[in-house]
C-alpha cells in the first residue's frame, strides 16, 4: 500500500484557477494522466464494523467515521487520501451550519490536498440516523 501523507507520489494535479475567486479551501479542478487507474468510491457511510451508525446524532463524528471509512476502502484498492480527485460531501440538514460542520472535518482530514469538492445539503441519507455521506474518486498509477 502507498502512504496517504502530502509528500506521497500521486497521479493527481490539483488546478487552481487566478480567473475565479481564490479564496476557496479546494481547487477548481483535477487531472489525471492517461495512465492512471481510476478507483471510483461508493458513498463512504459513518457505519462501525457491526453495521450500526456511528455518532448519532453528532455531524463532525459522522464526518469522521466516514473520512475513517474512505481511508480503509481506499487502502483496499490500493490508494490513499493524496490519490483522491475529488470529493462529494452530502449532510443530511438545511443549516448551512451543519454542512459547515461536516466540511471541516472532512477538509481537515485531506490537508493541503484540497481537491475538487461539492458540499451539499439532501433531505435524507440512507442509513437509519445518518447524517453524512462522502463520495469521492481517486487515480493512482500501479
Amino acid at each position: 500500500m502507498r502512504p496517504a501523507g502530502p509528500t506521497a507520489p500521486t497521479a493527481v494535479t490539483l488546478v487552481r484557477s487566478e480567473s475565479l475567486f481564490t479564496g476557496v479551501p479546494y481547487a477548481y479542478a483535477a487531472t489525471a494522466p492517461a495512465d492512471a487507474r481510476f478507483v471510483f468510491l461508493a458513498g463512504v457511510c459513518p457505519l462501525n464494523a457491526d453495521g450500526t451508525t456511528a455518532g448519532v446524532g453528532d455531524i463532525a463524528a459522522q464526518a469522521a467515521k466516514c473520512v475513517e471509512n474512505l481511508r480503509t476502502a481506499l487502502a483496499d484498492a490500493g490508494a490513499g487520501l493524496i490519490d483522491v480527485i475529488s470529493t462529494r460531501v452530502l449532510v443530511a440538514s438545511t443549516d448551512r451550519a451543519d454542512l459547515g460542520i461536516a466540511w471541516e472535518v472532512v477538509h481537515d482530514a485531506f490537508g493541503e490536498h484540497e481537491v475538487p469538492s461539492t458540499l451539499l445539503g439532501v433531505t435524507v441519507l440512507g442509513w437509519e440516523h445518518q447524517l453524512v455521506e462522502l463520495e469521492a474518486v481517486a487515480a493512482v498509477r500501479d
